[in-house]
């Protein structure tokens, strides 16, 4: 009963071995962010690849995000926004750290998850 309207989703497994790493999909979603900014032609070439030298040279540590999922489908249900994009918030939160994005409806739809006083910054 594998395929489309079937009664079981395909490619989820309870097996350890097949589980996705969600800090390193979200470190390759952050990897493709200049290439989407070409795309939107927001960066030039070469201003793209400048930023995926300083990518790739930045100290990020990645962190586990399991125990953040309620949190971060609470504000994004909140805050009609993706999840991933909540996942983020939901880490700042916790470790009590700025929270930085380019996407300013997200930072003025945060007071709807009663978010009022957390520091955001601007990203440009």
């Amino acid at each position: 009963m594998g395929g489309r309207g079937g009664r079981h989703a395909r490619g989820v497994s309870d097996s350890p071995k097949s589980a996705i790493d969600g800090a390193r999909v979200a470190d390759c979603r952050v990897r493709q962010h200049p290439v989407e900014k070409v795309q939107w032609r927001e960066l030039a070439k070469p201003e793209a690849l400048l930023a995926a030298r300083l990518l790739q040279g930045a100290e990020i540590e990645l962190l586990p995000m399991q125990s953040l999922c309620e949190t971060a489908t609470r504000i994004a249900i909140e805050i009609d926004q993706p999840a991933y994009d909540c996942l983020h918030l939901a880490q700042a939160l916790e470790k009590q750290c700025p929270f930085v994005t380019a996407d300013d409806r997200f930072l003025q739809n945060l007071p709807l998850a009663g978010i009022t006083s957390f520091a955001t910054a601007p990203y440009r």
